[in-house]
């Protein structure tokens, strides 16, 4: 009985050396601020991680009157923002509620920009599927 409980130990032992294989590296960025400061970090921290991890996944989800970082006439940072809306792994999402109560039409959005019902609730379904989620504020 004691050969099997000590075979047993180092048989659990042992798993804690089994590698898990990598998870990718997702993350979203909940941005609700017009400040400029804010737009300014998110497209550095955009540029930091494609930087040095190219095949990330990130995803900005603009709510409040975070969408100014995707209007032409308000953003303060547009030629990073168009430059990073051409990276597939890099999605702009609006929240068509947002939208809705700022009078915003998606014509008034840049190229590429998706509108997704709820802000909201697209930033707690990312992170239900296990993305890492950064509030945007400086």
């Amino acid at each position: 009985m004691k050969r099997v409980l000590i075979v047993a130990a180092l048989a659990l032992s042992s798993l804690a050396f089994i590698k898990r294989p990598p998870q990718p590296y997702r993350v979203v960025f909940d941005l609700t601020s017009r400040d400029s400061l804010d737009q300014k970090a998110m497209v550095r921290w955009i540029s930091e991680v494609t930087t040095s991890s190219p095949d990330a996944k990130i995803e900005i989800v603009m709510y409040a009157k975070g969408f100014e970082l995707v209007m032409p006439d308000k953003s303060t940072v547009l030629p990073q923002v168009q430059a990073a809306i051409k990276n597939p792994n890099v999605a702009f999402r609006v929240c068509a509620i947002a939208m809705k109560n700022n009078g915003i039409d998606k014509s008034m959005l840049l190229p590429g920009v998706e509108v997704v019902p709820d802000g909201i609730h697209e930033l707690v379904m990312k992170q239900q599927d296990n993305w890492g989620y950064i509030k945007a504020v400086h």
